[in-house]
């Protein structure tokens, strides 16, 4: 399984590249997002069925329906938190005035880094739960203080100058304000300058490892089980450029989201903590997140509509 899923992801991002080399810089229209966000999205659940499937015939039905609605309760979790990463990722390119034609190209790189990066934190993390079974509290403390910073942190917005990334960079590199095309870097008078396109790349990486911190202990919460608990990870990173674009305009319209991350985040920590007291079934865990983020998103569309009217 873990070889079949390697070459599926390889696969999946070489037909990715070479769907991107071919169609050049452009900027990616909603029907085309939504198209590819399907894609992805039944990807998904096409492997989470092959995967029933296969536990079904070897391990029986009962594993199968565990492991499986653990992966969805996984993936949604995980596609919910990446909607955080999208609104952070918009700031970003707005700051810097990526061009929407260029953004692609960026958001590509920046996934192929978080698989890998996501990779490794899994396994070790995989590895420090089978070595102290302690390190679950911590996780559960962490998820549980993380969402209530979240909770009193929404709506505000990042103020991305005062990030200690970007002062390093500018700091030790020479940047410049001019695009040079995709290119990340450019000569002016001789000199190699880097250009915002590499700016935001950087960023985009260290937001990710921000946001892997939450998330990875957060799937740990539903599953120990490092393939799950990978699988469900790099589906939800492989939809992500698709899902940006998709709600890049619609990202003033879901500004209560973040309270219902919040509560999601607050509810899993609890979840981990109470594993030992009293273990959530996985089913009701998946109901009460699926219920959580559709009526932030719900509430949303109701406040910005109501705030229209008006």
């Amino acid at each position: 399984m873990w070889t079949g899923f390697a070459v599926f992801v390889l696969v999946a991002i070489a037909i990715d590249l070479l769907v991107m080399e071919k169609q050049g810089a452009h900027k990616v229209t909603t029907k085309e997002a939504l198209v590819w966000s399907l894609i992805w999205f039944s990807l998904a659940f096409v492997f989470v069925a092959l995967l029933w499937w296969y536990l079904d015939g070897s391990q029986g039905r009962a594993t199968a329906n565990e492991v499986s609605m653990q992966f969805i309760t996984g993936y949604l979790v995980e596609k919910s938190l990446s909607v955080d990463n999208i609104f952070v990722f918009l700031m970003i390119f707005t700051y810097f005035a990526i061009p929407a034609e260029f953004q692609k190209r960026a958001l590509i790189i920046g996934i192929v880094g978080a698989i890998i990066l996501r990779a490794i934190l899994i396994l070790v993390g995989a590895w420090l739960l089978a070595q102290f079974h302690w390190i679950l509290y911590v996780f559960g403390a962490f998820l549980v203080l993380t969402g209530l910073k979240m909770w009193f942190a929404a709506g505000q917005e990042p103020d991305i100058e005062s990030n200690p990334a970007l002062k390093v960079l500018r700091k030790y590199m020479k940047i410049t304000t001019e695009f040079n095309g995709e290119k990340m870097t450019k000569m002016i008078n001789g000199v190699k300058h880097f250009t915002p396109i590499f700016v935001v790349l950087i960023l985009i990486g260290v937001t990710d490892i921000i946001f892997a911190v939450d998330s990875i202990p957060a799937i740990f919460a539903i599953t120990n089980d490092p393939f799950i608990v990978l699988t469900a990870n790099i589906f939800a990173i492989l939809g992500l450029r698709a899902l940006y674009f998709l709600l890049a305009d619609l990202a003033d319209r879901f500004h209560l989201l973040a309270y219902g991350l919040a509560l999601v985040l607050v509810f899993i920590g609890t979840k981990m903590l109470l594993l030992d007291v009293y273990k959530i079934p996985i089913g009701i865990a998946l109901g009460v997140t699926a219920a959580i983020i559709a009526i932030s998103m719900f509430a949303s569309l109701w406040t910005t509509r109501k705030t229209a009217e008006k």
